[in-house]
């Protein structure tokens, strides 16, 4: 009987291996594949497919208790699909290029704030492979961290690893933070093998990563009583990507008010050598803000209600700070408060291509929601668009494809409120917790 009982616990761990292995395969006959860029719906499909795979690895990790050998297991296979995506070429995105541009324009000795991709058409900053299609007439929107990282950089191959690197450095605060909680390391699965996170870093070397571990650090220095180093942490976040803007009030709570001025400090240095753009710091920003609508869901509800463009993002930044509000008066902790801001942030901006919800499935680690862990799949149905801009047309959203990748979650995520209210059934996520 006790090696029956051994044979059975190691059951999990098996089928954990068993689905690695499936997940890496994915991704290996993605790279076979001859012409990518052409093949998008079939890689689309495979990426899918192996969400599916992801969604039951998942649910092993919360069903069983786990060892160190699933551990190994789970870290092994995040380290094995990162670098059979590495070769992979960034078909489904072509920032990367954008990247590598602006780059070239910064080892030039000029502010890229002040111009744009048409106006130095005459130096060849271009990959000539790959000319800038999208936003050819847009300075930069990226805030000033991001900007200097893509100067650290000159390859597309080395920007897949730059940002792969801080991708694996995430996994790694992770493992601290479940460490810090007392959670089951296991549980880094939910970010370390997702196929949204592989293929936004490894395969097409978006810049999120840098922005994500800085909150993820910041999160973990204050829960360690660090709470100046983590408003550092929050400001460098910023500074990468303007996402964790909204936890700002939520910080500040946790420490003092006066360390805003830490953050400003840090947020005034970072833009000082950019300072010479002067107003046309934002410009890039404000046109993207203008111009953008793609793969939206409750902002795009909003214009169909019929809400002019202006008037849904009054109502999105309303209803975000009504959020913000509701966070603060139940005092929760920055670590759930990154899930709810951001999860909110997502379902109202006017733009959440699929590596946005990169910035979300690190907090499923820790509040592993099922409408979530799907999104965090069907997410991939966002890059549909690509196969029309593929062929020369534009860059524009299918209404089925928007349908089928948000309409099961909504419907999910009404139910579960509906569950919680009317029947007075908890939650699945852990209780708020008022101390880190």
């Amino acid at each position: 009987m006790p090696k029956t009982a051994t044979l059975l616990n190691l059951l999990p761990t098996v089928a954990l291996l068993a689905l690695g292995a499936g997940i890496a395969g994915i991704f290996y006959h993605i790279g076979r594949l001859p012409e990518p860029k052409s093949q998008t719906p079939e890689v689309i499909a495979w990426l899918l497919a192996a969400g599916l795979l992801y969604v039951v690895a998942a649910y092993l990790v919360e069903r069983f208790a786990l060892g160190r050998t699933a551990l190994v297991v789970i870290l092994g296979g995040a380290l094995a699909f990162r670098l059979l995506a590495l070769p992979l070429s960034p078909s489904l995105s072509t920032d990367v290029y954008r990247y590598q541009w602006e780059g070239r324009v910064q080892r030039a000795g000029i502010n890229p704030y002040t111009t744009y991709p048409a106006a130095l058409r005459h130096l060849g900053l271009e990959d000539p492979e790959h000319p800038l299609a999208v936003g050819p007439l847009t300075p930069t929107l990226y805030p000033p961290l991001s900007e200097g990282s893509f100067s650290w950089a000159k390859t597309v191959p080395g920007y897949k690893r730059l940002y792969t690197g801080l991708d694996v450095a995430s996994i790694f605060l992770l493992l601290l933070l479940l460490a810090a909680r007392k959670q089951p390391l296991t549980r880094v699965l939910m970010y370390a093998w997702n196929p949204t996170v592989v293929v936004a870093f490894a395969m097409c070397g978006h810049h999120d990563s840098l922005a994500i571990s800085a909150l993820l650090a910041a999160n973990l220095l204050i829960i360690a009583d660090r709470r100046a180093a983590s408003i550092v942490l929050l400001a460098l976040s910023f500074l990468a990507k303007f996402f964790a803007a909204p936890l700002l009030p939520v910080f500040l709570k946790r420490s003092r008010w006066r360390y805003a001025a830490i953050f400003a400090a840090v947020v005034v240095a970072g833009y000082l050598p950019y300072a010479s753009a002067g107003r046309k710091l934002l410009d890039g920003l404000s046109q993207y803000a203008a111009g953008w609508e793609n793969n939206d869901s409750g902002f795009r509800l909003l214009l169909l209600a019929g809400n002019s463009k202006p008037q849904a993002g009054l109502i999105s930044a309303v209803l975000l700070a009504a959020l913000l509000l509701f966070v603060l008066k139940r005092r929760m902790e920055p670590l759930r408060a990154s899930f709810v801001l951001i999860g909110g942030l997502l379902l109202l901006s006017p733009n959440a291509f699929p590596w946005y919800f990169t910035w979300l499935i690190p907090f499923l680690c820790f509040y592993p929601s099922p409408p979530w862990l799907l999104l965090s799949t069907t997410c991939a149905l966002g890059y549909s668009p690509v196969i029309a801009f593929a062929a020369g047309q534009a860059y524009r959203d299918s209404p089925l494809m928007l349908a089928l990748e948000y309409g099961p979650v909504f419907a999910w995520l009404v139910w579960e409120a509906w569950r919680t209210s009317e029947r007075g059934v908890p939650n699945s996520e852990p209780p708020i917790s008022n101390s880190d």
